[in-house]
């Protein structure tokens, strides 16, 4: 059984088919698995099968000149496709995958024989989540060919590059600068079950998600630690001022010692945690400190603190801004998040005066459906879809809003 079947539009008799997933719109990047072209026994033609780890949209089509049947995804990963191994096909002549713009991946396969696209379809495993695409090509004369054969336009995959840019709030011109923080590492590897410690999913995730951020073309990505190291608190915030970051944003998956917690919260920064939970994970999350011996109490001066207030009453109402599109963003990817998603504490990576800044609770390595969701390719991708259409919603809003704040 699959969940559903993309729904097709077939245009100009067969060889324009415009597909969209029923549900959602594809989040995340998917996976070649295996699969190409084959001839089959009867009937003539070729047939196309390909297995991905996920569904995405996508469509095919055919053009003349030379012919060429072309396959655009939103989005796959190519790495693990052999072109050769993949054209089984006495009508193929060649074959070609890769990304074609942001966002977008195409197959292209030269065809030696004039065909019509007479089947398509996508499926996804109900239990999986794996896709599994269905092509079959049927011979036609060349004159049918030549007629039905063009590029499709379809407003939801032509529009043009968007003329908006996202600005920097000082109004340089260019990508944003997003500092991600994996949490813990080294000495610290943070929560831990079954032989999973938080620092290396973290990681893990971090560089996931610096890929989907960087394919936009909108965003450049710094990393707090690019391996199993100690980074303070302090220095995890030094290195976004460093970076002259546009915002922060640390990714953590706690434990709870008692309850079941679970399902993806964002947290901003607050002089008094939300609730007991939150005041006992802003003392886990801070413990760092203590490991590496650093005391902070006390460094800022009165005249420092007041500047430091001053700043945070421009910069508040962005961090919660962004608080709240992450939240949307991952729920429309994921469908769910915890019960109370939007959440504050007194994180010191929050601490920041000018930088906007949350904290992202993937979920709870203490419940076992989180960590089998962080252990999971295809649940990562998902949410790091839903965290880059959360930030791309901020940076448009905070584009717009910025002639309103105080210079």
């Amino acid at each position: 059984m699959s969940r559903w079947i993309a729904t097709l539009a077939l245009l100009c008799a067969g060889n324009i088919v415009l597909a969209q997933n029923s549900a959602e719109d594809g989040s995340g990047l998917a996976r070649y698995i295996e699969g190409g072209f084959t001839d089959p026994y009867w009937g003539g033609g070729t047939e196309l099968e390909l297995q991905l780890s996920q569904g995405v949209p996508w469509r095919v089509f055919t053009l003349d000149d030379p012919a060429r049947l072309v396959v655009d995804f939103r989005e796959v990963d190519w790495s693990a496709a052999d072109p050769i191994a993949m054209d089984a096909s006495k009508h193929i002549a060649s074959l070609r995958m890769g990304a074609f713009r942001p966002g977008w991946s195409r197959l292209v396969a030269e065809i030696s024989t004039p065909m019509k696209v007479s089947e398509a379809g996508l499926s996804v495993a109900k239990d999986t989540g794996a896709a599994k695409l269905s092509l079959r090509l049927t011979p036609i004369d060349q004159s049918e060919f030549a007629t039905l054969s063009g590029m499709p336009f379809d407003p939801a995959w032509d529009m043009p590059e968007s003329v908006l840019r996202f600005a920097k709030p000082d109004d340089k011109k260019g990508p944003l600068t997003v500092l991600l923080d994996p949490g813990h590492g080294g000495i610290d590897p943070g929560a831990q079950r079954d032989g999973f410690d938080e620092a290396d999913l973290m990681l893990l995730f971090a560089q996931e998600l610096r890929d989907v951020l960087v394919r936009t073309g909108h965003y450049e990505v710094v990393l707090t630690r690019e391996k199993d190291v100690f980074v303070s608190l302090e220095g995890r915030v030094a290195k976004a001022h460093d970076a002259q970051a546009d915002l922060f944003i640390s990714l953590h998956a706690d434990a709870l010692a008692e309850g079941v917690a679970h399902g993806a919260s964002v947290y901003t920064l607050s002089k008094e945690a939300s609730d007991a939970a939150s005041a006992a994970l802003a003392e886990r999350h801070d413990r760092d400190d203590l490991l590496s011996g650093v005391d902070l109490s006390g460094t800022d001066d009165r005249v420092a603190q007041v500047l430091l207030d001053i700043a945070r009453l421009d910069n508040s109402p962005r961090s919660d801004a962004l608080a709240g599109h992450l939240v949307g963003g991952i729920r429309n990817a994921l469908g769910n998040v915890h019960k109370r998603p939007k959440r504050q504490a007194s994180f010191s990576v929050l601490k920041s005066a000018d930088i906007p800044s949350v904290l992202i609770e993937l979920g709870f390595l203490s419940t076992q459906r989180d960590l089998d969701n962080l252990r999971d390719p295809n649940w990562r991708a998902g949410m790091a879809a839903g965290i880059r259409d959360g930030i791309n919603a901020w940076a448009l809003e905070d584009e717009a809003l910025s002639r309103l704040r105080r210079q």
